[in-house]
């Protein structure tokens, strides 16, 4: 009998084909199953007060008028609700030396950041929670902000926690070689920037909601969840409220977009807990746009002082920076809020080979938004340090970008392989990706169009970047950290008795179609019509335990499993057909949804044939044939800490001098993620990974007063790339499947976010070079371009 890998070379096989999602005519037939289309008996609803001040001391708060407010329920303080959930603390043991404070679900003596909840009022509609909050007399003494990073540190700055001796949550140096000598070597010249990334959110098509319900009698608390990660939050509940891990159930069903902002703790939905289990009913609270604005993690907030030293031949001799990150003022639980700065240790740099890398990380705390995992964590400001300081020096010496990085890209076949910063790394295609990206953009064209038209005082530029992309974590990432967060994924399928596969996967959707890809690959590896292949996730009482989605390990985990349940089912149900039909299993395949003659494919039993006749009428059987129509397996990957990704970028844009306005003209992609499972999905989660690295690099911003007040939370204010700024974007692929599973699949959902931003920022630099300016602040937004270019 064949294995599973065998699979691929099958002619009828949906892996590697563009199948269309199933959901997607429910979903646009506005039959989406979203947490604030819940409306269970009983209901009530939540509604908030939030400190307005980014740190005050609580001298304490009368709810008297809200509590006797039309339709109010119930009104809790955060002293009064921390009677009754135990504080949580965002630190990872694997990360030596970070330290954070206890945090409440709503603040009990000092509010710490604009927005951090103080009060809950439980209402028979939201809108009475609402006008009750507006009753609620805050004794608050405003205290001093810590807003600013770089002075986050000083000696005068005031400390936001009692219990530390400075706002300082986490550092961290990686040294290698010998940078100081290396950049001091004859003919090498150093390239210095001080980079700044502006720090903004994820801006998700669904707000993040909870509907909590307590049933007493069973003393079970179910949760309905628009997020990633269902089964560590059940823990997270169980640990936190009290109650007993098989008594929480957590739904996930439809989820309007995550990005990594649904994979957090956030207090108002823990409260939402709790008030369910204090009053007996379902709580609902779903997070208007404001409150998403003010309290949805944020990213990317780092200051980053940065060298690069290349030889006169164009290699790079070594990388040196200071990353100051600032975070908030906690770190997030229980995924940390040192994470991002730690990804820039390691990711800078990695796809080029040198051998001297000095990196140091300091993460800070201040009175802003909680900073944590964002989509392509950390990997945007790792590119466009190693990426933008490695085309500045390539200007400095008179090499063409795409000539340095073919000189200074690992090779195609020196893995395995370490990064300079220690990484382990296989299976990647540096070289292959950027010749193919080169071809597909008609590079030499492009330059020749780019001379052309600064003659007529245009102003283009061409930007790259070579890229990895952090995949498939191991256990070895978050296992040995004491997060609740498992690092395997689960896969169950069985055959009913019409034929049909029911599958079950511990990955959850969100939107990126993982349904899709689990269905495909269901149906490809057992042999059925992908039409008869029925698809459930997102509940921890009814699929196989595992990690959810995160960090691109959809198709590579999860996908795995899939795969290993759906072949070792096959297996199970040909040796009842070689049974019934009196033929050797090796001789037998399954092929349209009935068991045929293998090599012949003649059509010897249907499914539902073999099922019925197992369910229905099992004294036809042998009695020493026990047959199972269903199988589980579990998949996690070994010696590796991640599977990379990698792919190669570049941005066409247009500078306007006169009023600084930077246009996107077309973006090009080469993505190697493995094997590509479903490409019109892979593509799209480029592309709309890609419009959200412009955002990042263009628009998208957090802005504060020096008070800690968040100036733009609203979409009035905060600017996010819409239709009119998606350039054409072109997608290629480079398939290396990973040796670490039989699918071969890694992950390809944040490639565009990580990569975009030092692509666009280097085609607006080398834009900007003619006049002998460049910029390296993002967002680059007219107001920053135009001050580079009018700076003397």
């Amino acid at each position: 009998m064949t294995g599973p890998a065998m699979i691929f070379d099958k002619p009828n096989s949906y892996i590697g084909q563009p199948t269309p999602r199933a959901d997607a005519a429910r979903l646009l037939a506005g039959r989406g199953r979203f947490v604030d289309d819940l409306q269970l008996p009983r209901m009530v609803h939540a509604a908030f007060y939030r400190s307005p001040y980014a740190h005050a001391k609580i001298n304490g708060i009368d709810v008297t008028e809200a509590r006797a407010a039309p339709g109010v329920v119930a009104v809790y303080t955060g002293a009064e609700l921390s009677k009754h959930v135990t504080p949580y603390v965002g630190v990872l043991s694997h990360l030596a030396g970070l330290r954070s404070a206890p945090q409440h679900p709503l603040a009990v003596d000092a509010a710490r950041w604009q927005g951090e909840p103080l009060v809950m009022v439980i209402a028979q509609t939201r809108a009475q929670a609402e006008d009750a909050c507006e009753l609620i007399d805050p004794d608050l003494e405003e205290l001093p902000a810590v807003v600013d990073s770089e002075t986050a540190l000083d000696a005068e700055t005031p400390v936001l926690h009692s219990e530390f001796d400075s706002n300082l949550a986490w550092e961290r140096t990686v040294d290698v070689g010998d940078i100081d000598s290396a950049f001091a070597a004859p003919g090498v010249t150093v390239v210095e920037r001080q980079f700044r990334f502006g720090r903004h959110t994820g801006v998700t098509l669904e707000s993040r909601g909870t509907v909590c319900d307590y049933d007493p009698s069973e003393e079970q608390l179910t949760v309905y969840y628009s997020g990633q990660a269902p089964h560590m939050m059940q823990v997270i509940y169980s640990k936190h409220l009290g109650i007993a891990e098989e008594n929480v159930r957590v739904i996930s069903n439809d989820v309007g977009g995550s990005f990594g902002i649904k994979i957090h703790t956030y207090g108002d939905e823990i409260a939402a807990g709790v008030a369910a289990k204090l009053l007996n009913r379902p709580v609902k609270f779903i997070a208007d746009r404001l409150e998403s604005f003010m309290t949805d993690i944020h990213a990317r907030d780092h200051v980053v002082t940065a060298k690069m030293g290349i030889s006169e031949q164009g290699t790079i001799v070594g990388i040196d920076f200071d990353d100051l990150t600032g975070i908030g003022p906690f770190s997030m639980y229980p995924r940390t809020s040192a994470i991002e700065c730690n990804q820039v240790l390691n990711l800078t740099g990695a796809p080029y080979a040198m051998e001297n890398y000095r990196a140091k990380g300091r993460v800070v705390f201040q009175n802003k938004t909680l900073m944590c995992q964002y989509r392509a964590v950390g990997h945007p400001i790792a590119m466009a340090i190693a990426d933008c300081l490695l085309e500045d020096c390539a200007r400095s010496i008179g090499m063409d970008p795409v000539d340095v990085r073919r000189k200074n890209l690992m090779a195609d076949d020196s893995y395995p392989r370490n990064s300079t910063s220690g990484m382990k790394l296989d299976d990647l295609s540096h070289q292959k990706a950027l010749e193919k990206l080169t071809e597909i953009m008609d590079y030499k064209g492009l330059r020749d169009d780019q001379e052309a038209k600064r003659k007529a005082g245009v102003y283009r530029g061409i930007g790259f970047v070579s890229m990895v992309e952090v995949t498939n974590p191991s256990p070895m990432f978050y296992g040995i950290g004491g997060a609740p967060i498992a690092s395997q994924d689960g896969a169950t399928v069985r055959l009913d008795a019409g034929g049909a596969l029911h599958i079950s996967s511990s990955i959850t959707e969100q939107g990126q179609g993982t349904n899709a890809i689990l269905g495909q690959i269901a149906a490809g590896v057992f042999g059925v019509d992908i039409e008869r292949v029925k698809v459930s996730t997102g509940d921890t009482k009814t699929v196989p335990y595992g990690g959810g989605t995160w960090a691109s390990r959809g198709a590579g985990i999860g996908g795995e499993a899939m795969l290993q349940a759906a072949h070792a089912l096959k297996e199970q149900v040909l040796e009842v057909a070689g049974v019934l039909l009196q033929t050797p299993v090796e001789a037998l395949d399954i092929k349209n949804g009935c068991v045929v003659d293998a090599g012949t494919d003649n059509e010897r039993m249907p499914l539902a044939d073999l099922a019925r006749t197992v369910y229905y009428r099992g004294n036809e059987l042998p009695s020493d044939l026990k047959p199972e129509l269903i199988a589980t397996r579990h998949y996690r990957v070994s010696d590796f800490p991640f599977v990379f990704t990698n792919g190669a970028m570049a941005a066409h844009v247009e500078v306007d001098i006169e009023t600084g306005f930077v246009k996107v003209l077309h973006f090009w992609a080469v993505e190697d993620c493995g094997r590509v499972i479903n490409p019109m999905l892979v593509d799209e989660q480029v592309r709309g990974g890609v419009v959200q690295g412009i955002g990042g690099a263009l628009y998208e911003e957090c802005l504060y007063s020096p008070e800690g007040q968040l100036m733009n939370a609203t979409m009035a204010d905060y600017i996010v790339p819409m239709a009119a700024e998606m350039p054409e974007i072109t997608v290629a692929h480079i398939e290396t499947p990973t040796k670490t599973s039989v699918l071969g699949a890694k992950g390809a959902g944040e490639a565009g976010t990580g990569g975009a931003p030092a692509a666009i920022m280097n085609a607006v630099n080398d834009a900007l070079s003619p006049l002998g300016k460049s910029i390296w602040q993002m967002p680059m937004t007219p107001e920053r371009v135009l001050q580079v270019i009018n700076r003397n």
